[in-house]
């Protein structure tokens, strides 16, 4: 049985339902059905059904979905990095390494998570989106991404050299400050117990600096052992802005724990001219004296200011209207709930029940509540 379009001179053509048989040594058509005022949909549902096709109630059923894998953060994601040029900066020629090391960069972005979480998410067989797909990885081994991270390790000092090409000049602001991170391992040779930002000195910790340009965009970065301190980081960004990234003058900002007055006159003067700083001096702007006046700042809140104390060097001076409110609220709260703590060991000094006596005994109740009001 099939369908079969017959001319009609000027006309539209006939379509006919027929079927063939044979009588004889000879083969004749049989027209079952005139289809000629059928809609043409339905004529070519029928030819299709016809030459072994089945039959479907509606676009729903035509289509069996088995997977679907979002898309849209990945598209956005690499279409960002691809206009900033990451893949050619990572490496100049297409490679697996380079690859991997994209979809480990992405995936921070679009699903931050650890290793062993973004190569399940990769996996064709787990993938968590469409990413593994887009950069065309296939299977992932384990060692691969690992390897991955050390071939892009091998790349790091092309690639801050190009960051710094591209965002430092001369005369230039650079941002820098560190911070540290604990480890739950035992095998990383940098890790060693040190001051704990993560409130956690009962395990070892590796300490990483951060190079920016003054937009606050990365530059370079470095990883340091655990217990090192934060001064002592300066020496190893010296060394890259002046003899790694060819920087005639520039001048490093960084906060009061970080340059020193030692690290100035130990690290960054010896660097030779060029290399300014603007270290915090930690100077409360509500009790400043000498030559820092408050009616020095204007609306921007800043004032360059020179002093004998540091002679030869230019201080910048910033106050924070925001910040000096808020500490004097908490001067103010600390001195309320020192109070109430005092007139409780008053008070306990005259009950008459097991009185409060003897000066060593109101002296540590007194230590003890000035220690924990502190500022």
């Amino acid at each position: 049985m099939f369908i079969d379009v017959v001319p009609n001179g000027r006309s539209a053509p006939a379509v006919l339902l027929r079927e063939s048989f044979r009588e004889g040594r000879k083969v004749h058509k049989r027209t079952i059905a005139n289809l000629s005022q059928m809609p043409p949909a339905l004529i070519d549902g029928l030819r299709a059904l016809l030459a072994g096709g089945a039959v479907v109630g509606g676009a729903d059923q035509a289509l069996e979905i088995r997977r679907s894998l979002p898309h849209g953060h990945v598209a956005a994601a690499l279409g960002m990095m691809r206009k900033l040029g990451i893949p050619r900066l990572l490496g100049r020629r297409a490679s697996r390494e380079r690859s991997l090391a994209l979809a480990l960069i992405a995936g921070r972005v679009i699903a931050p998570g650890s290793k062993l979480s973004t190569l399940r998410g990769l996996n064709p067989e787990t993938a968590t989106s469409s990413l593994g797909q887009m950069l065309d990885l296939g299977v992932i081994e384990e060692r691969e991404i690992y390897a991955a991270l050390d071939w892009l390790g091998t790349q790091q000092g092309r690639i801050e050299r190009e960051f710094a090409r591209r965002h430092l000049r001369d005369g230039t602001l650079v941002l820098y400050d560190v911070s540290s991170s604990y480890l739950e391992g035992r095998h990383c040779e940098l890790a060693h117990h040190g001051y704990s930002r993560d409130h956690r000195p009962d395990r070892p910790q590796i300490v990483y600096g951060l190079l920016c340009d003054r937009e606050g965009r990365p530059i370079a970065v470095e990883v340091f052992e655990g217990n090192t301190a934060d001064p002592a980081t300066i020496a190893a960004q010296v060394e890259k802005l002046k003899r790694r990234f060819h920087l005639e003058r520039v001048v490093l900002v960084g906060d009061r724990g970080m340059i020193t007055t030692a690290r100035i006159r130990e690290t960054i003067k010896p660097a030779g001219a060029g290399l300014d700083q603007l270290p915090a001096r930690g100077a409360d702007p509500g009790s400043c004296r000498g030559p820092l006046q408050m009616s020095l700042f204007d609306e921007r809140d800043i004032a360059a200011i020179t002093s004998p104390d540091y002679p030869g060097e230019r201080l910048i001076a910033c106050r924070n209207a925001a910040l000096a409110t808020e500490r004097r609220r908490k001067r103010e709260a600390l001195l309320v709930a020192t109070e109430t703590e005092l007139a409780r060991i008053r008070d306990a000094t005259r009950r008459k029940r097991a009185p409060l006596h003897g000066e060593a005994a109101i002296g540590l109740a007194v230590g003890a509540v000035i220690n924990q009001r502190k500022m």
